[in-house]
């Protein structure tokens, strides 16, 4: 289980990501020992026996596929001792064989947690629904069997620290597969914040903390060009936001983990990924919309660290949706795009 979180509001962000993340896999929901283990080392003492009889209440061994990926995470209070973030998350549940393709939910979480044994722990958990971000026109449900290598025992869920060096951007990864994984998941919700595209400051700042010095001149011009054309197309100003004053929201939450390979010098990893973008304002035809990519990420070891020299988009892996369901109006978006908003890194 996570540890070691920094006494900050990010490290608190953290605490409250990684108890959602961990209550909705496939593993905590099937496995009584693993549930009750999770609870005990995530939970204050105070709460954790009353936690451990809620879950056992609603866990499920049905769905092979289940996951949590967290999209933003506002602190709505926080001091020293204690905390409340509110996530907005979707959850993929399903299963791998068969007719019908896991589905896809938005859920809006809010978590309480105390500072207790050297750690957050959470004392509190609700939820309900979430902003519905329809999903991209030009993504099409994946079949069942897809979802295979994303099922029960074939994927880790990503887990963050919050914590984060001087600069803002995380600090040195350990020189493991896990840090490999975590520097990867940083990465690519690094890749989905709105600053990406309309503060180029922050841009090359993130790309100098995270890319491989090798590669870091080609992948800055790759990144200028990309958020060029997204400012373009959103008709954004310097400010980010449109004409009308509408703010660009992007989010990226990472789904699940694969390892594809792994040595000391050299690493590449595999990440189920839900990106959402779009406008929030009055234009509903730029409403925010999410899309499921595989996507691959490549690191080398170098200065002390786990760093990228490739993130490269890969095949869609989609779940099924209500077609009846409304999606949130454009405008209530601006809720989750600001920068506090923004999801703990790894």
């Amino acid at each position: 289980m996570p540890v070691g979180y920094p006494r900050t509001e990010a490290g608190a962000k953290a605490a409250a990501a990684n108890y959602v993340t961990v209550s909705g896999s496939s593993s905590f929901l099937a496995d009584k020992a693993v549930r009750h283990r999770a609870i005990r080392a995530m939970s204050s003492a105070r709460t954790a026996a009353d936690a451990i009889k809620e879950a056992d209440r609603s866990a499920s061994t049905k769905p092979t596929v289940a996951r949590t990926g967290v999209l933003a995470a506002h602190a709505l209070g926080f001091d020293i001792h204690k905390a409340t973030v509110r996530l907005w998350t979707t959850t993929v549940r399903g299963s791998a064989i068969g007719a019908a393709s896991p589905q896809l939910a938005f859920r809006s979480v809010t978590v309480g947690l105390v500072w207790e044994r050297g750690g957050w722990k959470v004392s509190s958990c609700s939820s309900g629904p979430g902003l519905v971000a329809p999903v991209d026109v030009k993504q099409t449900v994946s079949v069942a069997r897809d979802f295979a290598g994303y099922a029960a025992g074939q994927a880790v869920d990503p887990m963050v620290s919050g914590v984060v060096g001087a600069d803002g951007f995380p600090v040195s990864y350990a020189r493991t597969a896990a840090g490999s994984r975590a520097a990867a998941t940083s990465a690519v919700q690094l890749y989905g914040d709105p600053r990406f595209f309309t503060d180029s400051s922050w841009r090359h700042r993130m790309l100098a903390a995270t890319a491989s010095p090798d590669t870091l001149s080609s992948t800055k011009a790759g990144s200028d060009s990309t958020a060029r054309l997204v400012v373009d197309n959103r008709g954004l100003g310097a400010d980010g936001k449109t004409s009308e004053g509408a703010p660009l929201v992007t989010r990226t939450a990472v789904l699940g983990v694969r390892p594809v390979s792994y040595s000391e010098q050299a690493a590449s990893v595999e990440l189920w990924t839900a990106s959402v973008g779009g406008i929030a304002g009055d234009d509903e035809t730029q409403r925010p919309r999410i899309a499921f990519l595989r996507m691959t990420v490549d690191l080398v070891w170098s200065g002390g660290s786990w760093r990228t020299t490739a993130v490269t988009p890969g095949e869609p892996l989609v779940p099924s949706f209500s077609a009846t369901e409304a999606a949130s109006a454009a405008e209530r978006f601006v809720e989750v795009g600001g920068v506090g908003d923004a999801p703990a890194t790894a």
